[in-house]
């Protein structure tokens, strides 16, 4: 193997390791710390590191690359304001000058590359200089799409935004890691991010989940229709000590009566210990010894998994388009 082959593969044993290690720690505490965030990222600039040296990169494409580290460090040290600079506080002032570098950066490509056709780069007739150095900023694009996901709550875990945005510096582009069968991702015109195309197989993972659902509570004896394809029945004292949301209630009826409700979806603000403690007497009070509800599957759990296909055949849209002929 050559020096370029020996890194990407070196990339998917860091992205299988590093992703199955945060997927079981979110899994078990649903927390990642961001100590491993900030561990796991010097291999990513690393060996990003090496593959622009591999390719004879531009100073200003290191620039960029740095810009982008810079962007997505954003979700584990926060962004540094005029006042923590003002007050000499080292790493805000050390980010900031990263954050300068990187704007140097961007600003020399595009005033370099800005008049180069698009279409060119992306079939791959652009100048070498001009692809490489737009392969580099495009990773702003998944960085971007996903720091917005999780401000606008479309993903919620903070540990999969900044798994995302790891991933998205550990596999800047396509021909960062092997694919094992690449014919659909070469004859593809326009593929999406790698970090973008995992979110997708993970995503296809979750629609598995409501048929493995649906089997287990008719094994058990459910069949609740409106609940079975997304919620179990739990003792109501494993409730505190689960990672889920309690989905049966106490409602009092216009009669005065009370009787056990069960919503369909979580709440959409997911109670204190101290709310959920009242919420559960109140259930013993009236007698209820089981209630519904729905675990929290934390999304890193189902990215680890979406590398297997990630690895085999690379983004899935390059392999369903041609499938219905476009």
């Amino acid at each position: 193997m050559d020096s370029a082959e020996v890194i990407s593969w070196t990339r998917l044993i860091v992205l299988f390791g590093a992703l199955g290690i945060a997927a079981w720690l979110d899994h078990k505490e649903r927390r990642v710390p961001n100590d491993f965030w900030i561990t796991w990222s010097k291999p990513a600039i690393f060996l990003w590191t090496l593959d622009l040296l591999v390719s004879q990169a531009q100073w200003y494409v290191y620039a960029t690359a740095a810009g982008m580290v810079a962007y997505a460090s954003i979700a584990v040290i926060g962004r540094p304001t005029i006042k923590d600079i003002s007050s000499g506080k080292r790493l805000d002032i050390a980010v900031s000058i990263w954050y300068l570098i990187g704007i140097i950066g961007v600003i020399q490509g595009l005033v370099l590359h800005s008049n180069e056709n698009l279409l060119s780069v992306i079939s791959g007739e652009a100048s070498e200089d001009s692809i490489l150095w737009w392969s580099t900023f495009a990773v702003f694009i998944p960085i971007f799409l996903v720091d917005m996901a999780w401000r606008m709550r479309l993903i919620h875990g903070g540990a999969d935004c900044k798994g995302l945005m790891w991933i998205s510096i550990l596999v800047p582009s396509w021909s960062s890691i092997p694919i094992l069968f690449p014919d659909s991702m070469e004859s593809a015109t326009i593929a999406m991010p790698p970090a973008i195309a995992l979110l997708v197989w993970g995503g296809l993972a979750f629609l598995v989940l409501p048929l493995v659902m649906v089997v287990k509570n008719l094994m058990n004896g459910n069949t609740t229709l409106k609940l079975i394809w997304h919620a179990e029945k739990m003792d109501i004292d494993n409730v505190l000590k689960s990672h889920v949301w309690l989905l049966s209630t106490i409602a009092e009826m216009p009669s005065g009566e009370k009787k056990i409700l069960h919503r369909t979806r979580a709440p959409r603000k997911t109670p204190t210990v101290e709310q959920l403690t009242a919420q559960i007497d109140v259930l013993k009070e009236n007698g209820v010894e089981e209630v519904w509800v729905t675990r929290k599957y934390p999304l890193l759990v189902f990215l680890w998994p979406a590398i297997i296909p990630l690895f085999l055949i690379g983004g899935p849209m390059a392999y369903i388009m041609p499938l219905i002929g476009l």
